[in-house]
């Protein structure tokens, strides 16, 4: 009952409605782009080429566009052209002084910073796009497949229409953001994902189910597993170190005088401030060694290409696991100011008992960060590493196993506990009890 009246609450609110509305409406357009094949290019001949991307790397690159990429689609490069510009841009915050000025800037400065990675965002799609259609020969596409041939005219065009595809999708994005409810890229990329799971688990249960291979037990067993390992990823991104902060007494005359503290008692850190931004440093490192690999025909070559070609292999893990961890340090290093932290804290009177305000309190909260980045950095590599584990010792279909953690399970988690609490903080402003059975609607106040 309590979740049937929440749901109620939300379509109550004529605002978070029509957010809804919105965001519904624009993932309709993203999903219905994911299936439109680049013209020039017969459908029915990509089979051979989507099997190239139901498991291993291709599977993991296919998630993120939904699909899109094994499907020759207008939007096969997906949004993840934007997300490396936004990466790179964000790291050469850390070395150029432009960039450091525009960041200090205020709102002015964060729109010259989106343009600027907008224009990036081209330059990688120009990148991307040519490499893309020239791979698509050498990937299983027959050349019927191509109905007008691999002419000049199909390369520009084809082109155009992939680098349009991507900035449309990051325009899709960010009018979801701005009218919608969530971040509409993080929304995009799970829209994506999630895609791919009921062919993913229909391939599983037929697996078990109709070949005999454990039956609706081991379904059940994997559900459980699976929900588990959800629970997991939701205590990693929600976890917190609280430390106590105490605010300077002050006094307010209004008629008499009165005690004021500051309303927030504490500074939150997160237990895991770097997000899925270490995963994602280090899938794109994995690329590395099995790309360098191809280039040689020796047989040292040949062994490093199948080992980091194996996203399911030890050594593979090994690997990713230990970037990962080195990536969680780095990341956190660069996004969690202490030094600014310590500033913003003095200013506003504030102090962390026992320690000296000013460097003292960065040094501290610098040793803070350090002490709870170790076992956040461990835990994330535990669940991007998961995967391998469930494939080799329960047999799931790599398809499946993709979703039992890495970045596909916490882009989901994290991108559904940030709406979800967007969608509370609209029910706790419009009602007295919030998320409570027994909120009411607040009155209109002139």
């Amino acid at each position: 009952m309590k979740f049937i009246n929440t749901i109620k609450n939300v379509f109550k609110i004529e605002e978070l409605r029509e957010r809804i509305i919105v965001t519904l409406g624009l993932l309709l357009v993203y999903r219905f782009g994911a299936q439109v094949v680049l013209p020039g290019v017969d459908a029915s001949q990509l089979a051979d080429f989507a099997g190239k991307f139901d498991t291993g790397l291709g599977g993991l690159l296919n998630a993120f566009t939904g699909g899109a990429f094994a499907n020759a689609s207008v939007f096969a490069l997906g949004i993840m052209p934007y997300i490396s510009a936004s990466i790179v841009v964000q790291l050469m915050q850390i070395a150029v002084p432009y960039l450091q000025k525009l960041q200090k800037e205020g709102e002015s400065g964060r729109k010259k910073i989106t343009q600027i990675t907008r224009w990036l965002t081209i330059g990688i799609c120009l990148v991307q796009a040519p490499s893309y259609i020239a791979g698509m020969q050498y990937l299983g596409v027959p050349p019927e497949a191509f109905v007008l041939g691999l002419t000049p005219t199909f390369y520009v065009s084809s082109i155009i229409i992939l680098v349009t595809g991507c900035i449309f999708a990051m325009w899709l994005g960010e009018k979801i953001t701005d009218k919608g409810i969530g971040n509409g890229i993080s929304i995009l990329i799970m829209v994506g994902i999630i895609a791919t799971l009921p062919q993913s688990f229909a391939q599983e249960f037929a697996s078990r189910v109709l070949e005999s291979n454990g039956g609706l037990i081991m379904i059940l067993i994997e559900l459980l597993i699976w929900f588990v390992i959800i629970l997991a990823s939701v205590l990693l991104v929600l976890a917190v170190r609280k430390i106590p902060v105490q605010y300077a007494r002050r006094t307010a005359s209004g008629g008499y005088e009165k005690n004021i503290f500051g309303a927030r008692q504490f500074i939150p850190l997160k237990l895991n401030a770097s997000g899925v931004m270490p995963i994602i440093f280090a899938q794109a490192l994995m690329f590395v060694p099995s790309a360098v690999a191809g280039l040689s025909d020796s047989n040292l070559a040949q062994s490093i290409l199948a080992t980091f070609s194996d996203i399911f292999g030890l050594w593979y893990n090994v690997v990713f696991a230990a970037l990962i961890i080195i990536f969680t340090y780095f990341y956190t290093a660069i996004t969690v100011p202490t030094n600014k932290m310590a500033d913003d804290l003095k200013r506003s009177g504030g102090f962390i008992p026992g320690i000296k305000p000013g460097t003292d309190t960065a040094e501290y909260l610098d040793r803070i960060m350090s002490q709870i980045t170790l076992p956040g950095s461990i835990f994330l590599a535990l669940i991007a590493v998961f995967p391998a584990f469930v494939v080799k010792l329960m047999g799931i279909q790599q398809g499946w196993a993709l979703f039992y953690g890495g970045t596909s399970l916490l882009i989901m988690v994290g991108v559904a506990i940030d709406t979800m609490q967007q969608i509370n903080s609209y029910l706790l402003n419009r009602h007295y009890d919030g998320l409570m059975k027994s909120g009411k609607n607040r009155k209109a106040v002139a």
